[in-house]
């Protein structure tokens, strides 16, 4: 690889020599006995003996991917490579074993990809080992059976699969294990195919890259049938819908939604295109799969990953440390390496063959609702950007009093830009926020959110998404110490008072309607005004930032790509600009554009919130007055807006907005807008 950019990737052939070279540079790093693979980096939160085995585990998938796919044909060096390191870290007498399941939880995890592999691959591996490795590879899988310490996420799968493995080679396995993980997983499961990773509110890459990914590969383990064949069919349904909202969220140069946690795991991304794909989806043609699943992996080549030496680094596009969680450690980037698994597909498999469909945003404008995140999704063809506007995803539960993750809670995220991850982002709310600010800039937390509407209305030049929630704001003081595995911060929560946010979305623009209700004592004396914040940008060149607040309150921020404003029909307000460094893997400075508007209890504030590419096509300067072109009006049930192009819309809310006092933290607290309480619509 050199400096210059890739030619993308468009064949089987070509993801294989992609795979080949990654594997080559592993393999360089892998250590005497060959079980261990140790990247350069700052060791892992885990420790030296994790690292080790997630630098072979994570980069053995690949290695079953090409085998399976090429009937034994490709890979077999590495093969030969890895068969050694797996004999060695399985061995309990190795001065190169591995960390056992018993002893370090994360075991668990690089547990279920090596059983993985040695399924798919049992004529090249697992049939020429030994009897001892055999047995040795038994016994390092066993203490996963009845161990009831797996957290009831996405990990209830790490032992499915292990047991599954263990029960098709005759080792021990729990039939009630096994049948508790499924009923766990059906727990999860959401409308439109959704999954949620545990009982909170956590939608993330977690739903494809992993609660659609392990359904099907399981199914078509040796020992799963039992289990499986009365489930299949079930999966495939929800897989299918899944796909068509996933489809919808890939941006037009390949980036996914930088979005949740386990973000370094980058093209991982592609990995529930190519599941549709192997579980023969009904919905999505093969092109239309393939062609989403290398766009992702193509807009990380393009971008640097893997760097020059075939290594994929902790980072996005480059290496950035902070966007690690506290479990990443040098070698986790590989689950990466999901976004290959279309390798298990042999050459003469449809998806190689048939053309190619472009994705929905680079076919015309998408705007859709999903209902499980509680999302609106606007995608623009004229800038390639997808954006969601989100008002039902948290990572927590309703009522709960964390702070807002960054990672989860922001009123929006993009596929062109990433929520700022500095420490001062986990305790204080700024870019894609409303909240109640202090006179020291700290503002509230909106964690333990009710969704009170999504909606799409309308259809072409008109159409509008509609979206709105409620939250009882608070003030936290964290205390004690905190881990970024995605939640918010725990703290001492101070409540401020009732806020409701509706969210009008149409194109880049997004009109964003605020209002406070039944202020506590500590909001009135505390807070000074009614902070909204719009869209991050950030690169590595400078970033232009712009405010003024004599006509139209405006601020705005501007790259060589992209630009985001907010400007307010609410007068008066202070519009501004803040600037941070190394707050974002997109670039080194980070500007957030927003208005600062009087408080005033019961009265609905209303700013326009855009995002938008710089080239061709792409709107133009925000209007000079409020008389100009952008204009709302809010009554009691309808929204009249007339935006930026000119036209104008009527949005209609079933029932007036939430009267004041109607939000607490029980389920019954708040109705949303003349429907069933959320918790019946589900």
């Amino acid at each position: 690889m050199t400096g210059t950019t890739p030619p993308p990737l468009e064949t089987r052939d070509q993801l294989r020599d992609y795979a080949l070279t990654m594997l080559d540079a592993a393999m360089a790093h892998g250590s005497a006995g060959h079980a261990r693979i140790y990247f350069d980096g700052t060791e892992g939160g885990y420790g030296h003996d994790v690292d080790g085995l997630e630098g072979f585990a994570r980069t053995f998938l690949m290695v079953g991917y090409l085998l399976k796919g090429s009937d034994g044909a490709e890979g077999l060096e590495a093969a030969q490579w890895y068969a050694q390191g797996l004999a060695a870290g399985v061995d309990p007498s190795s001065a190169e074993r591995w960390v056992r399941l018993d002893e370090h939880p994360q075991a668990k995890v690089e547990a279920a990809s090596l059983a993985l592999v040695l399924d798919m691959t049992r004529p090249w591996i697992w049939d020429k080992l030994s009897d001892t490795t055999k047995q040795h590879v038994i016994d390092y899988f066993s203490p996963v059976v009845g161990d009831q310490t797996y957290p009831q996420n996405n990990w209830v799968w790490f032992r499915l699969v292990v047991q599954t493995f263990l029960k098709s080679v005759g080792g021990p396995f729990s039939l009630r294990d096994m049948e508790d993980d499924l009923a766990t997983y059906d727990s999860f499961i959401r409308a439109e195919g959704w999954l949620s990773d545990g009982k909170h509110r956590a939608f993330d890459h977690y739903v494809g890259w992993a609660l659609h990914l392990y359904p099907t590969l399981w199914s078509r383990m040796a020992g799963a049938s039992a289990l499986a064949d009365s489930r299949s069919a079930g999966d495939r349904e929800r897989l299918d819908r899944y796909l068509t909202d996933a489809l919808a969220l890939v941006g037009a140069d390949g980036s996914p939604l930088i979005q949740g946690r386990s973000l370094t795991y980058r093209y991982a991304a592609a990995a529930p295109f190519w599941i549709g794909a192997i579980a023969g989806v009904p919905s999505h043609r093969p092109g239309a799969l393939r062609h989403a699943a290398l766009s992702i992996v193509n807009h990380f080549a393009a971008h640097g990953a893997p760097d020059a030496n075939g290594v994929l680094t902790i980072g996005w596009h480059k290496p950035w440390p902070a966007v690690a969680q506290s479990y990443s450690g040098p070698g986790s980037p590989y689950w990466a390496t999901k976004g290959l698994l279309g390798l298990v597909l042999p050459a003469d498999h449809p998806v190689w063959s048939d053309p190619a469909v472009p994705l929905p945003v680079e076919r015309g404008d998408v705007l859709i609702k999903a209902d499980a995140p509680g999302w609106i999704v606007s995608g623009t063809r004229a800038d390639g950007i997808v954006r969601v506007i989100n008002h039902g995803t948290d990572h927590a539960l309703e009522g709960d009093r964390r702070a807002d993750s960054p990672l989860y809670a922001r009123l929006g995220y993009s596929t062109a830009t990433s929520p700022l991850l500095d420490e001062a982002s986990w305790v204080q709310p700024l870019s894609q926020s409303v909240c109640l600010a202090d006179a020291a800039g700290h503002g509230t937390h909106r964690t333990g959110l009710r969704t009170l509407e999504l909606r799409v209305d309308g259809d072409h030049d008109d159409a509008v998404g509609v979206a709105a929630s409620v939250s009882r704001v608070h003030w936290v003081e964290p205390v004690g110490v905190q881990v970024r595995h995605g939640a918010g911060f725990r703290g001492e929560a101070v409540d401020a008072g009732t806020l409701t946010v509706v969210s009008l979305v149409r194109g880049p623009y997004e009109v964003r309607l605020a209002r406070v209700t039944d202020l506590t004592d500590a909001g009135r004396e505390r807070a000074v005004g009614l902070r909204l914040g719009g869209w991050p940008v950030a690169d590595d060149a400078p970033v232009d930032a712009a405010s003024d607040a004599s006509g139209l309150p405006i601020a705005s921020a501007r790259s060589k790509t992209l630009v985001s404003r907010i400007y307010a029909a609410t007068t008066p307000a202070e519009a501004s600009t803040t600037t941070v460094a190394d707050a974002s893997p997109l670039g080194h400075t980070a500007v957030v554009p927003w208005l600062l508007v009087p408080l005033h209890e019961q009265e609905w504030v209303s700013v326009m919130v855009e995002l938008s590419g710089t080239g061709p096509g792409v709107a133009g300067p925000p209007p000079a007055s409020a008389n100009a072109v952008f204009d709302v009006q809010v009554q009691s049930s309808k929204v009249s807006v007339t935006w930026p192009d000119g036209v104008r819309t009527e949005t209609l809310l079933e029932t007036d907005f939430p009267s004041p006092n109607s939000v607490g933290t029980g389920s019954d607290a708040v109705q949303p807008f003349g429907s069933p309480k959320q918790e019946e619509k589900q």
